[in-house]
């Protein structure tokens, strides 16, 4: 990912943060498959979950359906989980020069390792319990819910996977290179937006101000 310095965002726990509040992620392998044609890359759109003290960056685990052609790629090679974080369209009528252009603000993560399908039956059922606990609500749903049989029969349809992390890259490209009376003018601008990712992007601006 570009990265120019004022925009990098190094910090790990920041990219933490991030991978956990914008979980649902893009998944993409290098090789490709018949589906894709044979010559693009292969990417699936899948809730991801991070486990912090699983390796020295932490290790991501998640499923696919075992009919999707990705599945036979995660073990091939490198693979890339993207994380989308708060973004906005900057107008140039937030600012004070009258000399700038539009922008985008936004903040993004990019996971990189080689991912290890998950065999065993016990590992498979981990990783829908924890899915679920992570987004039920408190005494929600659990897949030990489903009458007996079931949960045997949906394992048989998943194929369970982790990505142990072996670089991490994290970017906030959030108005760090305008003028402070610029980036007042963007940052309450989008503060008082109707839009919940603005005003989301706003409060990231002000979190990570360099002056």
């Amino acid at each position: 990912m570009y990265r120019p310095p004022r925009f990098d965002m190094p910090q790990q726990d920041l990219c933490w943060e991030i991978m956990e509040q914008e979980s649902f992620a893009t998944l993409v392998s290098s090789g490709a498959t018949e589906a894709a044609g044979g010559a693009f890359p292969t990417a699936s759109h899948v809730p991801l979950y991070l486990e912090r003290d699983r390796g020295e960056r932490g290790t991501l685990f998640g499923h696919l359906a075992s009919p999707n052609p990705h599945c036979a790629l995660l073990e091939a090679g490198p693979a890339l989980a993207v994380f989308s974080g708060p973004h906005a369209y900057v107008s140039p009528r937030y600012y004070e020069r009258t000399d700038l252009v539009p922008t985008w603000n936004y903040v993004a993560v990019h996971a990189y390792g080689t991912p290890r399908i998950l065999h065993g039956a016990e590992q498979k059922r981990a990783v829908l319990r924890e899915l679920s606990a992570r987004y039920e609500p408190a005494g929600g749903w659990s897949p030990d819910q489903l009458p007996e049989g079931r949960l045997e029969a949906m394992l048989k349809g998943i194929v369970a996977f982790e990505l142990p992390i072996d670089r991490l890259e994290g970017k906030a490209k959030l108005s760090q290179d305008k003028a402070s009376p610029d980036f007042t003018g963007a940052e309450r601008a989008l503060a008082a937006s109707d839009d919940p990712l603005a005003r989301a992007t706003a409060a990231w601006m002000l979190r990570l101000r360099r002056d």
